[in-house]
């Protein structure tokens, strides 16, 4: 099980734009992908999703923070660094998250589910959008 984990996590180090075909070397056809923005079925679905999500990336990282594996289910946690072109005026963004997978008799993902905190990676970095809710946040704080 500890090679098909370290499969996802070798793909998601050089996962582009540019080589989303390799998602089907890990994935079952039949994936179910969630996030905290989205619900995704399907391996093609899950394909244009992040070329959605890619399209604008200028680079991305993920620090393997640690990971449990039992059976036929892995927990992640990482740190994602990344820049994108349309936010924070392309300035690194980082955010902690965790991924939980689930695997099929054949090792391939059939559930992946992201954990991450919405804001940290999107929101506060809208314009007027991301003010608010930093604010928020800071005054929720104790």
């Amino acid at each position: 099980m500890a090679a098909h984990v370290q499969r996802f996590i070798d793909l998601y180090q050089r996962l582009s734009a540019d080589n989303l075909d390799g998602l089907g070397e890990i994935y079952h056809r039949d994936i179910h992908f969630c996030d905290p923005l989205h619900q995704i079925h399907g391996l093609d679905a899950l394909r244009c999703y992040f070329a959605a999500m890619y399209g604008g990336v200028v680079h991305i990282e993920f620090a393997i923070q640690r990971q449990v594996v039992a059976d036929t289910q892995a927990c992640i946690e990482w740190v994602m660094r990344y820049r994108h072109q349309k936010l924070k005026r392309g300035e690194p963004i980082e955010v902690n998250g965790m991924s939980w997978l689930v695997f099929d008799e054949d090792q391939k993902i059939i559930n992946h589910r992201d954990y991450f905190d919405a804001g940290q990676m999107l929101y506060e970095h809208i314009t007027l959008l991301g003010g608010a809710i930093r604010y928020l946040k800071g005054r929720l704080q104790v």
